[in-house]
């Protein structure tokens, strides 16, 4: 069976390309918060990324959202409500961000 060969740098655009949507401090931490308990209020964001500064985490949820992540539903009430939820293509990401937590924690072991 013969090999495809991959530029090194085809292969690393592409994992910088992974890095941009779901790299950085917070954003895999957000994933996983939201897929705990879907869909998430933003105050419950908030109060369970409490390191995280709040207009760090609206500029995080936005990325997200613009990215196909999270979809974000603004319930038109007094106090306006907003839910976030994981996208279809978000939830995939969570078999990925398992296998990252694991490789780390064997990473650390070593």
């Amino acid at each position: 069976m013969e090999e495809k060969k991959i530029k090194n740098s085809e292969s690393c655009c592409d994992v910088n390309g992974i890095f941009k949507i779901i790299g950085g401090k917070w954003k895999a931490l957000l994933i996983k918060t939201i897929a705990q308990q879907c869909p998430k209020r933003f105050g419950e964001l908030r109060r369970d990324m409490e390191d995280m500064a709040q207009t760090t985490l609206t500029l995080q949820l936005r990325e997200l959202e613009r990215d196909g992540i999270i979809c974000r539903q603004v319930y038109m009430e007094s106090p306006p409500r907003v839910e976030y939820k994981l996208s279809e293509m978000g939830k995939t990401l969570l078999p990925v961000i398992d296998m990252l937590d694991e490789w780390w924690d064997a990473y650390k072991m070593r």
